[in-house]
Parts: C-alpha cells; sequence; structure tokens
C-alpha cells in the first residue's frame, strides 16, 4: 500500500462517527392510542352487554369523544414535543378510558347520581389543558424563573378552602353555586415546581455540610431553611384541613427530592421516621383520623357489633369476590361501598369486576408511567429537570400507593383520588398537566441526544 493510501485509511478510522438521527416515534404512540381507545370502547360495549344484552346506545358516541380527545392531545405532541416518550400518552389515555367504563358501570346503579358525563366533560377540560402546556411551553426551563411564583400560588390555594364548610370531615373543597374544587390537586403541582427550581439552584449548597442529627450529615441551616419552612406551612395547612392524605403526598415528595438532589440515602430513613412518629400522633389526637386507624385496625368490627359491614369491610369483600379473573365488567357488587364507591374505592370495582390479573395489569400501567417519568429525568444533563420529573413521577407513584394500601387494608385509609380512575375533576385536570409536563421533559431529554453519536 503506498503513502497516499495508508494516510487515506488512517484518517478514514479517525473521522468522528455519522451523526445518528434519534426516530421520533410518533408513529408507535398513535399506533397505542388506537389501541388505548379500543379497550376502553370495548370496556365500556362489555358494561351494556353485561346489563341489558345489548350494546349501550352511547357506544359510538364515546368511542368518538375519547378518540377526538386522543388525537387532540396526539397532534399537540406531533407537532411540540415530537421526540417526546411514545408510551406517556396512551397510558394516560388508557387509564382515563378505564376510569370512565368503571364510573359508567357505576353510575347504572345510581340512576340519580350519574357522575360519568361530567368526568368525561373534566377529561376533555384535561385534555385541552394538557394541549396547551405542550404547545406554549417551549422549554420546561422556564418554570424555574416563576418558582417563587408557584409556591406563593401554592399556598394561597391549600389555605382557601379554610373559608369554606366541611365536607366528609375535611376542609379540602371549595364549592360556589352547586361547583366544586378541590385546590389541593394543583398546589402539589406547583409545589413539585418550587421544590425542584430551589433544590437546583442550591445544589452545590448542599453539598457543604451543617450538623449531624441521627447520624445524617445536614446541610446548613441557611440554605435548608426556606424549603423546609415551606413544606412545614403547607402541611401544617392540610392538618388544619384534615386533609392527611395530601400532607402525606407533600412529605414523600419532599423527601424523595431531597434525596435526589442530595444524594444521601440518610434522607430515606429520617423521613421513614418522622412519617411514622407524625402518623401516630395524628392518629390518636385527631379523632377523624383516629376513626380511619380503628376501622382499619379492625375492619370487621362493625359486623361484629351487627351495624353491617363499613367501607373498607365491603371493599375487602369485593376484591375477595373477584379472585383471579373477575366477576365481568358490570357485574359485581361493590357499589354496596356507599358514597365513596366512584371516588376513594374506585379501585375495589376494578378489583372485583377485572379480578387479580386486572388489577395487576392496572398497577404495571402505574409502575410504567413512573418509570418513564423517572428515565426522562435521569436522561436530562441539568439538575431543575431532573428533579422537576422525578417529583412528578412521585407523586402520582405516591398517590397510587396511599390509595391501592387504603383500599385494600394494608394503611389506614386517607381520602385521595386514584390518577386519571376515579371520579373528581380536579384530580383528572391535574393529572393531564402532570403528564404535559413529563412529556416536555422527555421531549428535551431525547432532544439533547439528536444529531449526536448514540451514547
Amino acid at each position: 500500500m503506498t503513502k497516499a493510501g495508508t494516510r487515506t485509511a488512517v484518517a478514514a478510522a479517525d473521522a468522528p462517527a455519522p451523526p445518528v438521527r434519534l426516530p421520533r416515534r410518533r408513529g408507535v404512540e398513535l399506533a397505542l392510542l388506537v389501541v388505548a381507545v379500543l379497550l376502553s370502547v370495548c370496556g365500556y360495549c362489555a358494561v351494556g352487554l353485561a346489563r341489558t344484552g345489548t350494546l349501550p346506545p352511547g357506544a359510538l358516541g364515546y368511542g368518538a369523544g375519547l378518540g377526538l380527545l386522543a388525537l387532540l392531545a396526539h397532534l399537540a405532541v406531533r407537532w411540540r414535543a415530537p421526540y417526546a416518550d411514545p408510551l406517556l400518552l396512551p397510558i394516560a389515555v388508557l387509564l382515563n378510558g378505564l376510569g370512565l367504563v368503571l364510573i359508567y358501570r357505576l353510575d347504572l346503579e345510581t340512576p340519580d347520581d350519574r357522575a360519568a358525563p361530567t368526568q368525561l366533560v373534566w377529561s376533555a377540560l384535561g385534555v385541552a389543558l394538557f394541549a396547551f402546556v405542550v404547545a406554549a411551553l417551549r422549554d420546561h426551563r422556564v418554570l424555574q424563573r416563576y418558582s417563587y411564583v408557584c409556591v406563593a400560588a401554592a399556598l394561597a390555594l391549600l389555605t382557601l378552602p379554610i373559608l369554606f364548610p366541611a365536607v366528609n370531615g375535611a376542609r379540602i373543597w371549595i364549592r360556589i353555586a352547586g361547583f366544586s374544587i378541590q385546590p389541593g390537586e394543583f398546589a402539589k403541582v406547583l409545589l413539585a415546581v418550587f421544590f425542584a427550581a430551589y433544590l437546583a439552584a442550591n445544589r452545590n449548597a448542599l453539598a457543604y455540610a451543617g450538623r449531624k442529627v441521627w447520624g445524617v450529615q445536614l446541610p446548613t441551616g441557611r440554605v435548608l431553611g426556606p424549603i423546609v419552612t415551606v413544606w412545614l406551612v403547607s402541611v401544617g395547612v392540610l392538618v388544619l384541613e384534615r386533609d392527611l392524605g395530601t400532607s402525606l403526598l407533600f412529605f414523600g415528595l419532599f423527601v424523595v427530592l431531597l434525596y435526589v438532589a442530595t444524594g444521601r440515602t440518610g434522607w430515606i430513613a429520617v423521613g421513614l421516621l418522622l412519617a411514622v412518629l407524625g402518623a401516630v400522633a395524628v392518629g390518636r389526637l385527631e379523632p377523624h383520623v383516629h376513626a380511619r386507624v380503628e376501622d382499619w385496625l379492625h375492619p370487621f368490627a362493625s359486623i361484629e357489633a351487627g351495624q353491617g359491614p363499613n367501607q373498607l369491610a365491603q371493599s375487602l369483600f369485593a376484591f375477595a369476590a373477584g379472585g383471579m379473573l373477575g366477576t365481568g365488567l358490570g357485574l359485581g357488587h361493590s357499589v354496596l361501598i356507599g358514597f365513596a364507591a366512584k371516588s376513594d374505592f374506585i379501585l375495589a370495582t376494578a378489583g372485583e369486576e377485572l379480578g387479580l390479573a386486572g388489577l395487576s395489569a392496572i398497577f404495571l400501567l402505574y409502575g410504567l408511567l413512573v418509570e418513564r417519568g423517572y428515565r426522562a429525568g435521569l436522561s436530562l444533563r441539568e439538575p431543575f429537570g431532573r428533579l422537576l420529573a422525578v417529583g412528578l413521577a412521585s407523586i402520582i407513584a405516591l398517590q397510587v400507593f396511599v390509595i391501592a394500601g387504603g383500599v385494600t387494608g394494608l394503611i389506614p385509609l386517607t381520602g385521595m383520588a386514584m390518577p386519571f380512575l376515579a371520579q373528581g375533576g380536579s384530580s383528572v385536570v391535574t393529572n393531564w398537566a402532570i403528564v404535559a409536563l413529563l412529556i416536555r421533559v422527555s421531549h428535551s431529554a431525547r432532544r439533547q441526544y439528536d444529531g449526536q453519536v448514540a451514547p
């Protein structure tokens, strides 16, 4: 080989690899959306066939409405976030569609209290908010500039229900002229933005250790003080409102983000210890919570006393009746749970009529949604987006654990809405906003590698 040929071969060997264009995978998302809509429509039809032996008259309209919402969300993602994770949106559509089916199924038992049409309207508003966030928020890092605006708005939203009368023992609702809203649902997203922004901005200062307490090296009070103050105020307000479920959610969110920001496992141990101590104290001092703890410890006490089964006992009976494969959609009796069957105990209907197999599939969907959120955050190179994605995904994970644990008797019951499944307009709109933010973060996470050599 000549010298010129050798130089050419060496230059070719040393040349950088050609850029790799990442696939956008919007076609995969669209195909999964079609499957999600079809599964929801099949569930709707199965309820009608089980109850009347014929297809329900609104099946076509339900399928068209849900399909139109899914298409609107897909077009927003295709237009503004083409690199986004293709699994996030189909999972949200499937869970929302299944929730509408379960609520419609329970509506058949309560003809004077139909919630499915209202829930569909709230779902449409949620998808509209999803499309707006995806289209208008070009860069999630913009939210970091408004962290203190977010925390001020969150505290205002949390405080507002104190001015209104309690509902079912808790002051968490604002009711005006027949219209109700739960401000705490929106506050959790705003607090997640604030926690992520503050911890990202002070990540270097958090590395400098202050005093050592219980074997954990704490950051200095100047750095940790503001965020602890905000957390204590928010949790204190929720305790006054007797909204212990949301206060537990905020506590878990605070500990998770602090652990992710510092990388110190000791925060997990301290968080669990404080959670146990707080739960014991509130359970003994607060009558409303104490009653729920007693129901958890003795779920069949009311039956033994001749008063009939309480809500938790009826929920356990529903899960037992479902067995492995369930009784079939429309053939269960979870409506016996009472007024909270469509909200707090919606999972009991899923467990009875879909069985352990269907319930496991639902939990897998939630697990996959949380995992994709964590993956998007961990793929980012900048700290705010990483903390924001982990925080938002943790909100969903903590809610599912608290609600599922409560209705199955694993932990005392706290009043919260199962994401996308349960009746609740504020909840479904907030969950769509969370998915929209995760879409934006996942788009940024994958786009940063586009046109570069794949790692």
